[in-house]
């Protein structure tokens, strides 16, 4: 198959999401003095965060809460399971993280020299991502990626997330591009994949942890670089 336009998702996908996040609260919770709450210690608090958070994304995703919701919930959630009740401390540490998480430069590896060789053989390059605009575009600018994509899309410019067909057809629409020139890569099963596939979009599904689960798609990675072999 030829493609002309690729489509990558940003967080977990290209921005490595895991390790900003993890730098970024681990020097708030010292800042903040977390352990002083009676939180025993970040070893403990972050793992359980990563679950909360990652629930709140996924009813986020599906429409049953708002972005106001999710922020104001995932640290606050996250305190009360170690019986801190602390709503001001919980919102002080959510507006810090805001703040100075989209800084972070680590990158999924081998993202840059990917980026840079597919640039060269000639591909358009897009972003469709379901993070928040205002977070997202300081991503882009830190990461030193940017300038390799022609559409940067964020979910609340549009006003639904991935998987809603509304977005795919969107950023179609914006990057000028044709469903059967284009091939979609991220790491979230249903919100990039099925998305794209739901579209008569290609896919490439980014795996790294290898994942199990029983859907088709039009290919599968476990490392970015892979995609070179795919786009020869």
């Amino acid at each position: 198959m030829s493609y002309n336009h690729l489509f990558f998702d940003w967080d977990h996908t290209l921005w490595d999401f895991e390790k900003n996040s993890e730098h970024s609260l681990r020097n708030l919770f010292k800042d903040l003095d977390l352990a002083g709450l009676g939180i025993p210690s970040f070893e403990e608090f972050y793992p359980l965060y990563l679950v909360i958070n990652e629930q709140k994304w996924e009813m986020y995703r599906k429409g049953q809460i708002d972005k106001a919701t999710l922020r104001a919930s995932r640290f606050r959630e996250t305190f009360a399971h170690f019986g801190v009740i602390e709503d001001e401390v919980a919102w002080a540490l959510e507006q810090r993280y805001i703040a100075e998480t989209p800084y972070g430069n680590h990158l999924i590896e081998g993202t840059e020299e990917t980026l840079n060789e597919l640039a060269r053989r000639g591909y358009m390059m897009h972003i469709i991502t379901n993070g928040f605009t205002e977070s997202q575009t300081i991503k882009f600018a830190e990461s030193g990626l940017k300038h390799h994509f022609d559409v940067l899309l964020c979910s609340d410019e549009v006003g639904v997330n991935k998987p809603d067909p509304k977005i795919f057809r969107s950023a179609l629409t914006r990057a000028g591009a044709q469903r059967k020139e284009s091939l979609m890569i991220g790491d979230n099963l249903i919100a990039d994949c099925v998305g794209a596939r739901n579209q008569g979009i290609d896919q490439v599904f980014f795996n790294p942890k290898s994942v199990r689960h029983t859907e088709n798609f039009t290919y599968e990675i476990m490392r970015i670089p892979e995609l070179l072999d795919i786009l020869k």
